[in-house]
C-alpha cells in the first residue's frame, strides 16, 4: 500500500499502481468525469498513469491552469489530426499551450492553408472530438523512436530526438494521429465541445529567420461552448482597448524603425503620464523610509558574472561592448540589483543601519526576439520601479508585510479590485534546486506565509515556484475584462548578498549576511502602462490623466476668455487646453470624449460675462454651471479622495 497526501492533508491509503483518475473515481464520480490531469509530487502528469509511491495528489481540472494548459496541448494534438486529415503530407513542429489557447507549427508542404479552411478544420476537431478517443502513451527507446520518424520522413521529429535522452522519449496518440510528446494529455478528446481557429501566422522553424518559414495556428478550446462566446466577446472587448491602438490614438509613445524595435519612445502625454505614476510611487516610498539611488545604464561584463545574470542572460541578450582600447567589456543593464548590491557595500554596516531600502527607477535592457516583442508589454529597454531592502532574518516578516501594504495601497489606488496573490514555495522533493540552508528557507517561508495571511489575502500556493534563491510573492490582477496579469512581486533573496559577499556587524560584534528583498509593485514601467490603457480604456484616472479638463469655445470671439479660463485653472494646478478650432461645439465635445478628457467646460457669453463655466463630465454628460474655483475645488476633492491614503 503506498500513501496519497490530498491538498486539504487528509491521506488515503492506495494499492500501488492506483491512477489519479481511479482516486478521483473513489471520492466522487462527478469529480472523476472532470479531472484533466494530475499534480503528483510536484509534476503534472496524465491522470491515468498509475502512481508507485507515497506522495501528494491534487487533480487538476478546468478551474486550474494545469488543467486548462493541458487540454490545450491536448487539443493542440486534436488539431493536428483535423489538418492532418484534410491536407495530405504535412509536418508538425511543435504545439504548446500558450495564454489563451494553444498553437502548431505546421509545414504544409505544397498546400497553403488559408482563412478559407479554417470552418473545415474546426468542424473536423468537433467531430474527432466527439469520438471520445483516448490519449494512449507509448514509452520507447530512443532509436524506436528515430526508426519511426525516419521512415514517416519527418525531419523535424528527428531533429528534436536529438536533444532528448534515452529513456526519457514518449509517443501519444488518439484517433489516428501519433506525435512525439512528453506528456501530460487529458484522458480523452471528448472534453471539447467548443473549438476555435483564432489566428494564422508566420514562425521560422525553431524561431530562427535562416530556417523555413512555418505557418503558425492559433487555437483554443473549451469544454462549454458558453464559454467559448464569453472569449470570443473579451476578445472583441481587448481589441477595443489594445494599448497599442489606444496609445496612437491618445498620442502616449511612438515606435520607430530608425530607433529600433522594442524601443518605445515617450511622447510629451505619455510621459506626463509616466512621470505622475514615477512620483506617485516615490512620494509613497519615501513615506515608507526609502532612500533613492541611481546607477548607470551599464556595468563591467564582471559584475554580471559575479551577480550570476550573465551566466542568465549572456547569450540570449545584448553582446558585451568592448572599449577601444584596455580590453574592458561592459553589458547594457540587464537588473538593478547588482548596482545595488555594490551600494550598500560600498561602506560598513551594523545592525542598527538595517534595514537599508534602496529604491530607483533603474532602465535596464533585454533582447527579446522580434517576434516576441509587443507594444509596450515586451519591449527591449524598459524601466523597473526596483527596489532591494537588505535586513536581517528577524526583520523579513516586517519588511514583506510594509510591501505588502504598499502593493495594496498602489492597487487602491489605480482601482484594480481583483487580485489574488500566488505564494512560490520551495519543491519539497527537490531541494538540489536552491541555495541557501533550510533554515533560513524555512524562516522565510513561514514569513511570507503568515504575512499574506494575515493581510487575509486570497492566495494559491504553489510549490516548486520559488526562485532558486528564495520564496516570493506574486501579485496576480484581474482586469476589467477577466484577463490576468502579473503586476507587483516580492522575492526574498539568500543568494546575491552571498555572491558579493555582503556583510554586516551584528549586535554580538559579529559579521553576519545580511537578507536582500526585490520589490517591484509596478513590475516595470512601460508593461504597467499598457496593463492600466487597457484595463481602463484609456479613461486614466482624474488624478493621472495628462490632460484633465479641456475649455471649449462656442465660437472663436470667446476663445481669449477661454484662455483666461485656462490659465486661471493651471493656477489651480488643474490640468486643462483649450480647443480653439473653428469647428462647431458639437465636434468639439465629441473629439474630447473621443480623447477621454475627463471634463470638458464649455464657455460663450453667459459663461463669459458671468465668469463661470458650464461643467460636462466624461460619460456623464451636463452637470451644471460653476465659477472656475468651484470646479476647481470639485476637482481637488475629487483626486484627494482617490489618491487617499
Amino acid at each position: 500500500m503506498i500513501e496519497i497526501t490530498l491538498p486539504d492533508g487528509s491521506v488515503k491509503e492506495v494499492e500501488s499502481g492506483t491512477s489519479a483518475l481511479d482516486i478521483a473515481m473513489g471520492i466522487s464520480e462527478g469529480l472523476a468525469r472532470n479531472v484533466l490531469a494530475a499534480e503528483v509530487a510536484g509534476e503534472v502528469v496524465d491522470p491515468q498513469r498509475p502512481i508507485t509511491e507515497s506522495s501528494s495528489l491534487k487533480l487538476l481540472t478546468w478551474n486550474d491552469k494545469e488543467g486548462k494548459n493541458t487540454m490545450w496541448h491536448s487539443s493542440a494534438h486534436l488539431l493536428a489530426e483535423a489538418l492532418e486529415s484534410i491536407f495530405d503530407g504535412i509536418k508538425f513542429w511543435v504545439g504548446p499551450p500558450v495564454e489563451f489557447g494553444f498553437y502548431y507549427d505546421v509545414d504544409f508542404g505544397e498546400h497553403t492553408f488559408t482563412d478559407a479552411h479554417i470552418p473545415a478544420v474546426e468542424k473536423k476537431m468537433l467531430e474527432l472530438a466527439k469520438e471520445k478517443n483516448p490519449y494512449l502513451r507509448k514509452e520507447l527507446s530512443k532509436a524506436e523512436a528515430i526508426s519511426y520518424f525516419k521512415e514517416k520522413g519527418d525531419e523535424y521529429k528527428l531533429d528534436l530526438l536529438e536533444r532528448l535522452e534515452d529513456g526519457n522519449i514518449s509517443m501519444y496518440t488518439q484517433g489516428n494521429f501519433t506525435d512525439l510528446c512528453k506528456g501530460p494529455h487529458m484522458p480523452h478528446t471528448g472534453f471539447v465541445k467548443a473549438a476555435k481557429i483564432t489566428a494564422i501566422a508566420g514562425a521560422y522553424w525553431k524561431g530562427d529567420e535562416n530556417n523555413k518559414q512555418l505557418t503558425r495556428v492559433y487555437a483554443i478550446t473549451f469544454p462549454k461552448k458558453k464559454e467559448l462566446t464569453e472569449y470570443l466577446e473579451m476578445v472583441e472587448q481587448a481589441k477595443a482597448r489594445d494599448h497599442r491602438k489606444l496609445g496612437k490614438e491618445l498620442d502616449l509613445f511612438h515606435f520607430s524603425e530608425r530607433v529600433g524595435q522594442g524601443l518605445p519612445l515617450w511622447l510629451p502625454k505619455g510621459a506626463d503620464l509616466r512621470n505622475r505614476l514615477e512620483n506617485f510611487l516615490k512620494e509613497a516610498q519615501r513615506k515608507s523610509g526609502y532612500q533613492p539611488v541611481i546607477t548607470p545604464h551599464i556595468g563591467s561584463k564582471e559584475l554580471y558574472v559575479t551577480s550570476g545574470h550573465y551566466a542568465k542572460y549572456g547569450e540570449d541578450s545584448f553582446q558585451p561592448i568592448k572599449t577601444p582600447s584596455d580590453g574592458e567589456e561592459f553589458l547594457l543593464k540587464p537588473m538593478n540589483c547588482p548596482h545595488h548590491c555594490e551600494i550598500f557595500k560600498a561602506r560598513p554596516r551594523t545592525y542598527k543601519d538595517l534595514p537599508v531600502r534602496f529604491a530607483e527607477f533603474g532602465t535596464v535592457y533585454r533582447y527579446e526576439q522580434s517576434g516576441e516583442l509587443h507594444g509596450l508589454t515586451r519591449v527591449r529597454g524598459f524601466t523597473q520601479d526596483d527596489a532591494h531592502i537588505f535586513c536581517t532574518n528577524e526583520q523579513v516578516k516586517e519588511e514583506v508585510s510594509n510591501v505588502i501594504d504598499l502593493v495594496l495601497y498602489i492597487f487602491k489606488t489605480l482601482d484594480f479590485k481583483d487580485f489574488i496573490v500566488q505564494v512560490s514555495l520551495r519543491d519539497p522533493d527537490k531541494p538540489e534546486k536552491y541555495i541557501g540552508s533550510d533554515e533560513n528557507w524555512d524562516k522565510a517561508e513561514k514569513a511570507i506565509r503568515e504575512v499574506a495571511e494575515s493581510k487575509e489575502l486570497e492566495t494559491i500556493v504553489k510549490y516548486g515556484e520559488a526562485a532558486f534563491y528564495g520564496p516570493k510573492l506574486d501579485f496576480m490582477v484581474r482586469d476589467a475584462i477577466g484577463r490576468t496579469w502579473q503586476l507587483g512581486t516580492v522575492q526574498i533573496d539568500y543568494n546575491l548578498p552571498e555572491r558579493f559577499e555582503l556583510e554586516y556587524i551584528g549586535s554580538d560584534n559579529s559579521k553576519h549576511r545580511p537578507v536582500m528583498i526585490h520589490r517591484a509593485p509596478f513590475g516595470s514601467m512601460e508593461r504597467f502602462v499598457a496593463i492600466l490603457i487597457e484595463h481602463c480604456a484609456g479613461k486614466f484616472p482624474l488624478w493621472l490623466t495628462p490632460e484633465q479638463a479641456r475649455v471649449l469655445a462656442l465660437s472663436d470671439k470667446y476663445n481669449d476668455y477661454a484662455l483666461e479660463v485656462s490659465k486661471l485653472l493651471e493656477n489651480h494646478d488643474i490640468r486643462a487646453s483649450v480647443d480653439s478650432r473653428s469647428e462647431k461645439v458639437g465636434k468639439k465635445i465629441r473629439d474630447a470624449e473621443l480623447e477621454k478628457i475627463p471634463y470638458m467646460l464649455i464657455v460663450g457669453e453667459n459663461e463669459k460675462s458671468e465668469g463661470t463655466v458650464s461643467v460636462r463630465k466624461q460619460g456623464e454628460g451636463d452637470v451644471g454651471t460653476m465659477t472656475i474655483e468651484a470646479f476647481a475645488e470639485r476637482i481637488r476633492s475629487e483626486v484627494a479622495e482617490m489618491i487617499a491614503v
